[in-house]
């Protein structure tokens, strides 16, 4: 036991001596003092530029905008006094409270009722309800007429905006009734059994609904889709339903010096159905289809400013089975020749219109129910004008264009079916617009070369002036004149505003128009021509604020009592007047 003692202490002892021994060979570190010091905090100061910063491209949709804020205002007591001798010599006049709605009624000569509302409603950022209606009337026939003038204008709807979080949307429900007559009789010697037997009045009915959406950080900018359905007392009928929308395309992504390409698009679909034609019972049905895509891409280099585009469109004439595509140009330029004084624009477009019953009885409610539809090609509308301003108070725009159409649509009379003793044809009665007291709808291939010219004149903060004129020459294909285009339109208008008083002035001229004459009754070709007289009409309007809701109003329309026609055998209303209150308020 213990000689294995002493081997293992002997044992132990060498192991040890050899280990020292080691730790000697190995040890080089020389003996230093070590100062401990606490992690490293840097200072703005011991920070250094970076001389390259990462660039980041993002897309035009990304880019911030601009927030808007809607101040919700409410009265404070306040200490301020301000201090006299200020701003001195400007002429700010007092500020206008804007209210939410609105009421007016009024009540003029020819027994003419009016009546004119608009109420709305509106949570904070969130939607928006409103309701309207207007009402004008005139019950008492033009003096030395034979049949009744009397009109009647009525119009109703409503509507709701939502506003989203990533869109705002919009729904439109609009309503008319529309009534006239058909009193403009030719000189054809109609005796008076006959005249009492004819029943004049023609109603037009309208319903529109509307639906819009604005996008926000979209390639959508907005879409829009409308429908109307068009009708009136002989049972005519009209459908029409259009879609279109604009879409911003980046190129930033490309390129970032590139801009975007904007594509609208548009499609629209017309149906519609008149019970007969004008020579005969049989009805007369058109039906189209019209697709449309329209790419745009704006340069802009220097002071100028390009708009290149192009217009790709599809007609399918679904009655006739007849398929038709166009290519139109798109371009427009602008830019700036002397700074704040004078700009250059102009360019050369096209494209395809489509007529409907609503829009002929808008601009002339005296149409017949037998008309023929159809699509009206602008195969080249060449325009190039100047605008800017003389000094600080006196602007211009001036505008040379020339136009190339495709059947135009010219408003034409009708012939007569009567003689003046007759009611019937075939034993068939006349209908209320059968005694050439109606219009059709001639198309025509026309070109037009036009000049118009604009001035406005600021004289004060308190009155301004404006002239415009335009001059027409018409080259027609088929027509032996422009039938009821005038060659000169002009006018000129005043506005005043001063303390609670306002008042506006308007002074229209057209020049003499023409229409054709027959020689007999239906069926008859043309014989002469019928020379409309040109015309002026000055009309006049105003009114007096007695405080911040209630006011009053008065017109006084043709004041020279001119007795002129808007179309042939058509004479106006002379002298009129018309006045009522407006009362305005928040609800």
């Amino acid at each position: 036991m213990k000689k294995g003692f002493t081997l293992f202490l002997t044992y132990f002892t060498f192991l040890s001596l050899n280990a020292q021994k080691k730790e000697v060979v190995k040890d080089t570190v020389k003996t230093e003092v070590v100062n401990i010091v606490t992690k490293y905090n840097p200072k703005i100061a011991d920070a250094k530029k970076i001389k390259k910063n990462p660039k980041i491209k993002l897309l035009k949709k990304n880019n911030k905008k601009q927030l808007k804020y809607t101040i919700f205002s409410a009265p404070v007591a306040s200490t301020f006094i301000p201090k006299s001798g200020g701003v001195k010599g400007i002429d700010i006049g007092v500020k206008e409270r804007i209210y939410k709605n609105y009421l007016a009624a009024g009540f003029g000569n020819y027994t003419t009722p009016f009546f004119d509302a608009f109420l709305h409603h509106s949570t904070r950022f969130k939607n928006e309800i409103g309701l309207y209606g207007k009402y004008l009337a005139s019950q008492e026939n033009i003096e030395n007429s034979i049949l009744n003038t009397n009109f009647s204008n009525f119009n109703v709807g409503a509507f709701y905006k939502k506003y989203d979080r990533y869109f705002d949307w919009k729904v439109s429900l609009n309503s008319e009734r529309n009534a006239y007559n058909w009193y403009g009789l030719p000189n054809i010697g109609l005796t008076e059994p006959i005249i009492d037997t004819i029943i004049e009045e023609q109603v037009y009915n309208y319903f529109e609904l509307t639906g819009e959406f604005d996008f926000t950080d979209s390639y959508i900018d907005y879409g829009r889709i409308k429908g109307f359905y068009f009708t009136e007392r002989f049972n005519s009928s009209e459908i029409f339903v259009k879609f279109d929308t604009k879409i911003d395309l980046p190129l930033t992504s490309l390129n970032p010096n590139l801009n975007d390409i904007t594509i609208k698009t548009r499609a629209e679909y017309l149906k519609g159905e008149f019970k007969n034609s004008y020579k005969d019972l049989n009805r007369i049905k058109y039906s189209t289809t019209t697709i449309e895509l329209n790419p745009e891409y704006k340069l802009k280099y220097g002071n100028f400013l390009l708009k290149t585009g192009i217009k790709l469109i599809a007609s399918f004439d679904n009655e006739n089975d007849v398929t038709n595509s166009f290519i139109l140009p798109d371009v427009y330029l602008e830019g700036v020749l002397v700074k704040n004084y004078l700009n250059i624009y102009g360019g050369v477009a096209g494209d395809l219109n489509t007529n409907t019953y609503k829009d002929f009885s808008k601009e002339n409610p005296y149409v017949s129910p037998t008309l023929l539809i159809t699509q009206t090609l602008e195969k080249l509308n060449l325009f190039a004008g100047f605008n800017g301003k003389i000094n600080n108070n006196l602007s211009f725009n001036i505008k040379g264009s020339y136009k190339k159409e495709e059947d135009k649509p010219l408003f034409l009379r009708n012939v007569s079916k009567s003689d003046g003793t007759n009611n019937s044809v075939n034993g068939i009665p006349l209908k209320g617009y059968e005694y050439g007291n109606s219009f059709n709808v001639y198309y025509d291939d026309v070109k037009t070369t036009s000049i118009f010219t604009e001035i406005e004149y600021d004289y004060s903060n308190n009155l301004s002036f404006g002239l415009q004129g335009t001059y027409n020459i018409y080259t027609l294909e088929n027509a032996i004149e422009a039938w009821n285009l005038p060659t000169i339109e002009t006018s000129i208008s005043t506005k005043y505003k001063k303390n609670k008083w306002f008042a506006n002035a308007d002074i229209f001229y057209v020049s003499e128009r023409k229409d054709g004459l027959y020689s007999s009754q239906f069926p008859s070709a043309l014989s002469k021509i019928e020379i409309i007289d040109s015309f002026v009409d000055v009309n006049v309007n105003g009114g007096y604020h007695f405080n911040d809701k209630f006011s009053t109003f008065l017109k006084l329309n043709n004041i020279l009592n001119t007795d002129y026609q808007r179309f042939a055998n058509f004479n106006t209303q002379g002298f009129q007047i018309l006045g009522g209150i407006a009362y305005k308020f928040d609800l």
